[in-house]
């Protein structure tokens, strides 16, 4: 059986169809090829694009991070400031707190000292006024006659004796009345532990005849009488570290030498009690009774 030929084609004409097929073919990959190329340039440029921006973005970031980091950097060294300052005010208020701290221990140990003061002050005025009152039981004929005085003052006692019933005239030795009268006063002033000056006062008139060669002046009668007060204290049992003698001579008045009453008055003892350490004992309430016998307080 024959093959048909009716697909097959001449020799040339295969031959002149080789370089259309080639050329077909080339044409085809060009433009396959043309596409890809095309659609893959769009992409790049996309992706370029997009990288673009999100540099862009990320310069804005860094910048606002760069803008943000001076910030904190200044808020960092400002709080450090603020730290520093605090510490150092800590400091000054714990040295602060110390120093109140030892203010208080003194005021308290202060106060401990003002309150043991005041407690000794108050048992002193206590025995003052008890010495006092004994005193105005002891010489109450005395006090009535105007013979003595006895005043509370703010920091002790003053008992003012007449010389007429303690020496006779001219003369430095106590009579029998003027001892008895002592040592009552002796027996009251013994229980407080005060001072006790012993003051002997004239008058004015000077010492004349016999008299003169033993008291020249009176400074020298004004001081053998509170010498023989002082004596009689110390045989009645006051220490004698407690005792003082002084003269006042004619020099410290309290009337008028002008009269023979006012002589009278300037003629005298004074006893006078004050604390031993010089502190002052603020005085005691008088009763009415004894107020009565006292007179004007000291100035």
């Amino acid at each position: 059986m024959r093959r048909s030929n009716r697909h097959s084609l001449p020799p040339e004409t295969r031959r002149a169809r080789g370089p259309l097929v080639a050329a077909a073919v080339a044409s085809m990959t060009i433009w396959v090829l043309g596409c890809v190329s095309q659609g893959t340039h769009k992409e790049v440029v996309a992706e370029r694009d997009r990288l673009l921006n999100e540099n862009v973005l990320m310069t804005e970031k860094a910048g606002h991070l760069e803008v943000s980091n001076a910030s904190l950097e200044a808020e960092r060294v400002r709080l450090y400031d603020e730290l520093e300052d605090l510490r150092v005010e800590t400091e000054a208020l714990q040295a602060t707190r110390a120093t109140l701290e030892q203010d208080v221990m003194r005021l308290s140990e202060s106060q401990d000292d003002l309150s043991s003061r005041l407690e000794a002050a108050e048992s002193e005025a206590k025995k003052l006024k008890s010495t006092y009152q004994g005193l105005v039981a002891d010489l109450e004929s005395e006090l009535q006659k105007g013979e003595i005085e006895i005043e509370q003052l703010r920091s002790g006692l003053r008992v003012a004796v007449s010389d007429e019933i303690l020496f006779r005239s001219g003369s430095a030795d106590l009579d029998n009345d003027g001892r008895a009268v002592l040592r009552k006063v002796a027996e009251n002033i013994s229980r407080l532990d005060y001072a006790v000056d012993v003051e002997g006062h004239t008058d004015d008139v000077p010492i004349l005849g016999p008299l003169k060669k033993k008291y020249p002046t009176n400074w020298e009668l004004a001081a053998a009488r509170a010498s023989s007060v002082v004596r009689l204290f110390a045989k009645s049992g006051i220490d004698g570290e407690r005792l003082q003698a002084i003269s006042r001579a004619e020099f410290s008045p309290v009337a008028s030498n002008q009269s023979a009453e006012g002589r009278g008055l300037n003629r005298r003892i004074e006893i006078r009690l004050r604390p031993r350490d010089g502190s002052e004992v603020a005085p005691a309430p008088l009763d009415a009774a004894a107020a009565s016998s006292e007179p004007p307080a000291e100035s």
